[in-house]
């Protein structure tokens, strides 16, 4: 690779033209035991970590919103910082999201309304461009990630349960591939490997960075 993405390649109207070509605009349609429709996860970096794609693993939909928010400066990532608690991804960096519920038309349905649930922007500022792949974890989650642009104007509501921070970090940043990191941690007894992208004193790591990471592979990896 050789250097940093071009700027007008990150510009709003240079990622739709790529998220019209390079994005699904629909969700493929999910089942629980074929694990070809996604590709991603957390067993990527972790060839041996493979019993929760093995047929009849029942994954929980989810789905998040990867806000991209339209700055004069240029694009942002919008991110959650998890308020701590017993849940098991208490604490951690995130895109807003959580489970599809049964009201749930679908995946954008849910990921916009977790969003303005947790975040407080409405979906009136989202323009959604499209999917990523499906990511899943270890922790059973089939992740479906909505890729959307977000105008100025709205007004930030964290959810006093969920959410501790929201916070912003330049696309740039996040699709430079330099900033792309490998960690690992011990989990259940084994070293887990997952990618990270640490932005100052914000740790961005594990799914989070992974679908980061499938989104510089999806639009960007050739153009650098």
């Amino acid at each position: 690779m050789d250097g940093p993405i071009s700027p007008h390649l990150l510009a709003p109207d240079s990622l739709r033209r790529l998220a019209r070509q390079r994005l699904a605009q629909r969700a493929p349609a999910a089942s629980t035991s074929s694990p070809e429709i996604a590709t991603k996860g957390d067993h990527e970096l972790n060839p041996e970590m493979t019993s929760w794609l093995e047929p009849g693993v029942v994954y929980r939909d989810a789905a998040v919103l990867v806000p991209l928010v339209d700055r004069p400066s240029g694009l942002h990532a919008l991110f959650i910082q998890r308020t701590d608690g017993p849940d098991v991804h208490a604490g951690q960096v995130a895109f807003p999201g959580g489970k599809i519920e049964r009201h749930d038309p679908g995946p954008i349905e849910a990921a916009l309304r977790e969003a303005e649930e947790e975040t407080g922007v409405s979906q009136d500022f989202v323009e959604v461009l499209g999917f990523l792949d499906f990511y899943r974890t270890g922790t059973r989650f089939r992740i479906a990630p909505v890729v959307g642009i977000v105008s100025e104007g709205f007004t930030l509501v964290p959810d006093p349960v969920e959410v501790a921070e929201i916070f912003e970090v330049p696309l740039a940043f996040l699709m430079d591939p330099a900033n792309h990191k490998t960690d690992s941690r011990v989990w259940q007894g084994k070293e887990r490997f997952f990618y990270a992208m640490p932005y100052g004193e914000r740790y961005i790591w594990g799914a989070t960075a992974g679908i980061l990471r499938n989104m510089f592979e999806r639009l960007y990896a050739d153009h650098i």
